[in-house]
C-alpha cells in the first residue's frame, strides 16, 4: 500500500479550504482550530466521569464483527464512570462509538464552536463522542451516511489511516456493507497481502492524530483508527453539500444496512461468506486491469 502524509495547517481561511480541500475531497489535519475552545483544557477523565458518569454505554472491542452481528450491535453494555477508570488504569481494547454525550449533558455544547465558517449542513443536534483505551481499534470503514466530519482529538494520540471510497476494491469492500474483508490491525507494520495482493495497489493517507487537532475527513472516506494512548475525540458531522451526496446517504442507510441487516437474520453464515467471495472478485478484476 502506497501511503502519502495528511496535510497539516495550523489555521486556513474558508476560501482556501473549500477550495483545497472540501470541493476537492481531500483531508487535513487543522492543528489550531480547537485551541480557543474551553474542552481543550476542560475535557478530561473526572469532568466526563463527573457528568455522565452513571450513564449506560455499549462498548465495543477489537473483534471483527461475525456472521450474526448486526450493523453497529455493541458488544456489551457499562456504565460511562466504570468504563472511564478502566481506561485510565491501563491499556483496555474496548471502545465507545458514536456516544452522544451531549443529550445527557447538553451544556457541554458551549465547550466548542462549531466551524460554520468552513463548511454548511451541521448536524446540530448530533457530535459524537468516542473514547478508546490504549490499543482498541476502529476497523476500515467508511460513515454510512456518507457526512463531512470534523473529528478533534482531545486526550491521547491515535494513528489514523484514509482511503478515499474510489479506493474500495482495492481494499476488499463487501458488498451492501461499508465494511473490509481485510484487516488492517497494525497496518503500518505489516499487511496481509498474500491473503489479500490487492491491498499493494491501494493509495491512501496516513498521520498520528494530536490532542487538539481536527482532522477534516471528506464524506465517504475509508478510515481506520488505533489508540496509540487512551484517547477521547468528539467528531462534528456535516452533510455532503451537494443534493447526489445527500441522496447516496440516505441510500446507504435505508438500503444498504437495511439489506445488510435483514440478510443476517435470514441466512448469517451464508452471507457472512458471500460477501467475502464478492470483495474478492471484485479485487482480482482490479488486479487483472
Amino acid at each position: 500500500m502506497h501511503t502519502t502524509t495528511i496535510d497539516r495547517v495550523e489555521s486556513i481561511t474558508p476560501e482556501d479550504f473549500r477550495k483545497r480541500y472540501y470541493e476537492a475531497r481531500k483531508p487535513v489535519i487543522i492543528t489550531g482550530l480547537s485551541k480557543d475552545w474551553a474542552a481543550s483544557a476542560k475535557w478530561t477523565w473526572n469532568y466526563f466521569k463527573s457528568i455522565v458518569g452513571n450513564q449506560m454505554v455499549g462498548l465495543y472491542n477489537n473483534e471483527r464483527a461475525g456472521a450474526r452481528t448486526l450493523v453497529n450491535g455493541a458488544d456489551t453494555y457499562i456504565r460511562f464512570g466504570d468504563y472511564l477508570d478502566m481506561v485510565k488504569e491501563g491499556p483496555v481494547q474496548l471502545r465507545i462509538f458514536l456516544f452522544n454525550i451531549f443529550q445527557h449533558a447538553p451544556q457541554i455544547v458551549n465547550d466548542f464552536t462549531w466551524p460554520d465558517e468552513l463548511a454548511t449542513g451541521f448536524l446540530k443536534k448530533y457530535p459524537m463522542l468516542f473514547v478508546g483505551g490504549a490499543g482498541s481499534v476502529a476497523h476500515m470503514h467508511y460513515d454510512i451516511d456518507m457526512s463531512h466530519i470534523f473529528h478533534t482529538q482531545f486526550i491521547g494520540r491515535k494513528r489514523v489511516l484514509l482511503l478515499e471510497n474510489k479506493q474500495s476494491p482495492y481494499i476488499y469492500r463487501m458488498p451492501c456493507t461499508v465494511e473490509s474483508a481485510a484487516s488492517f490491525v497494525n497496518w503500518h507494520e505489516q499487511l496481509d497481502t498474500e491473503r489479500f495482493p490487492a491491498l499493494k495497489r491501494a493509495q491512501g493517507y496516513t498521520a498520528i492524530l494530536e490532542h487538539g487537532e481536527t482532522l477534516f475527513m471528506p464524506g465517504g472516506y475509508w478510515h481506520h483508527m488505533e489508540y496509540m494512548e487512551s484517547g477521547v475525540a468528539m467528531s462534528l458531522r456535516a452533510l455532503d453539500h451537494t443534493l447526489a451526496g445527500k441522496l447516496n446517504g440516505l441510500y446507504h442507510i435505508v438500503g444498504l444496512r437495511g439489506m445488510n441487516n435483514l440478510m443476517i437474520k435470514i441466512a448469517p453464515e451464508w452471507w457472512y461468506h458471500y460477501k467475502r467471495r464478492v470483495a474478492a472478485r471484485r479485487a482480482e478484476r482490479v488486479l487483472v486491469y
